[in-house]
């Protein structure tokens, strides 16, 4: 079993403008959707809101300084399309563009690889005013925000990614309304998933015109449903519809330009797909240079007729959603989402590296295409000083880590062509329609404050990333300082 990574693999982590960002109302930006949907009552665990989050707008400087001395040799971070383009058409905003251009300069000048997401979720609220996912004209207005973005930094960013995480777009923010823009309608997730998939195929080919030399992918969140009962037939159809919802639709395009065939059968009674013109799927297929894969957990489910009857097996989904009456899953209504066995982080997910072998290894049976593992990470509710020295201990992370580095080179051994891996992620900071209430980061935010102070777990990571491999977990702590760096 193999504990190196080979030459040229990137380790690295991962973060998302409106999680880290703040400044909301700075530098001329324009409102988005996560600034309209937090604002709504009842949306956001504790009421929290984006405004200010890890205030990395200011401190962006010292947060690279951060990543420096983690000796991270990547940094995947995604682009506020409002900052830069505050209506989403029309002008666009020097002060936006000057931020990013800044740091990706200091990324390269400190030797560290920057890997651009174009979309993590806040589309500009101005063109959700007109039709959002939902209408063709946003696809039209992404592909000349994204060529900007180009032109802008295609000189020093080679690793793009289109967007991160469709299915959550679509699905978590059109189907279950959980997400921004807070819609509840099955037919319009699969309108909005159609409109976004597009969107990616349509962005390639235009990069491409501009800049044939940059590597273009798409981030998708990898989900590994297994049958609660593999020998009945009905929950394997559970299995495969599920399976085809989060895995084939956001895949299988690129490759073949198709959808999976269950997925219209299954949705019939939703929607008539209308959505989907002539050609649509044929400008997909081959519109990719590299797939991202974001891994969590892995789902276990059955086909349950009686689905509602209230059960203490119901689990959490993974993208932080509690299976029940508004799912995330068009065409789910007899589908359960089963409690997998064993330990559960503290957002309630199972932790299951061998499905991140798995996952990678099917994904390069099927494509054939580079793959980035663009976010893997558990939140654990971190104690702070608990010995009074001001560590944070956070051995549950750390352990976590390392299992799923494992997963990664157990794949690479196996034939997967892997080429980087990004922590999620890098800092604490705003989780969504979590709030504050959840922590994923190697580094702690004090939110009052805006000190960050490296978890046990940055240690262990900055020790694995100089040994370039897997690395005992009590690495880190032989590494922690007493009291911890801080920035």
């Amino acid at each position: 079993m193999t504990s190196t990574f080979p030459a040229g693999f990137l380790l690295g982590s991962a973060t998302a403008a409106y999680q880290i960002e703040g400044a909301v109302a700075e530098g001329g930006r324009g409102a988005s959707i996560w600034d309209t949907f937090t604002r709504t009552p009842g949306t956001i665990t504790g009421g929290d809101t984006g405004d200010v989050a890890c205030d990395h707008y200011h401190r962006w400087e010292s947060d690279v300084e951060m990543m420096v001395e983690l000796g991270l040799e990547a940094y995947r971070f995604s682009i506020a399309w409002p900052r830069v383009q505050p209506a989403g058409t029309g002008a666009f905003n020097p002060e936006g563009i000057a931020f990013y251009r800044r740091l990706v300069e200091r990324l390269v000048e400190r030797g560290i690889t920057p890997m651009v997401t174009l979309y993590h979720w806040d589309l500009p609220q101005a063109l959700e005013d007109s039709g959002g996912w939902l209408s063709r004209d946003t696809i039209d207005a992404f592909v000349v925000y994204a060529t900007r973005m180009v032109e802008e930094l295609g000189d020093l960013v080679t690793h793009w990614a289109t967007f991160n995480e469709p299915w959550v777009s679509s699905f978590v923010g059109y189907a279950t309304g959980s997400h921004a823009p807070g819609r509840v309608d099955d037919e319009e997730g699969l309108t909005a998933a159609h409109h976004l998939l597009l969107s990616h195929a349509r962005a390639y080919r235009a990069i491409k015109e501009t800049r044939p030399d940059l590597q273009v992918g798409i981030v998708n969140n990898s989900h590994t449903p297994r049958p609660w009962d593999p020998s009945n037939p009905a929950d394997r159809a559970a299995s495969a519809h599920i399976d085809a919802l989060a895995n084939g639709m956001f895949h299988q395009p690129f490759l073949d330009g198709t959808y999976p065939e269950v997925l219209r059968p299954n949705t019939a009674h939703l929607t008539d797909w209308s959505f989907v013109h002539d050609g649509d799927l044929e400008e997909m297929r081959g519109a990719v240079d590299w797939f991202g894969l974001n891994y969590y957990a892995s789902h276990v489910v059955r086909h349950n007729p009686a689905k509602g009857a209230a059960t203490s097996d119901v689990a959490t989904l993974a993208d932080g959603h509690k299976a029940g009456s508004s799912s995330p899953w068009p065409g789910d209504e007899e589908i359960e989402f089963m409690r997998p066995p064993g330990e559960l982080t503290a957002m309630g997910w199972n932790i299951d590296p061998g499905a991140l072998t798995a996952q990678l290894l099917r994904l390069q049976r099927e494509a054939g295409l580079p793959i980035y593992v663009t976010e893997n990470g558990s939140a654990w509710d971190d104690q702070v000083d608990g010995d009074g020295d001001g560590r944070i201990r956070d051995r549950d992370r750390t352990r976590y880590l390392r299992a799923h580095l494992q997963a990664v080179l157990d794949a690479i051994d196996e034939g997967a062509d892997v080429r980087g891996y990004m922590a999620w992620s890098l800092m604490d900071n705003f989780e969504w329609a979590q709030g504050y209430a959840k922590r994923f980061g190697i580094v702690h935010v004090d939110y009052d404050t805006q000190v960050r102070t490296w978890k046990d777990t940055a240690y262990w990571y900055r020790e694995a990333i100089r040994a370039r491999g897997i690395v005992p977990l009590e690495a880190g702590e032989a590494a922690a300082e007493t009291p911890p760096r801080t920035f």
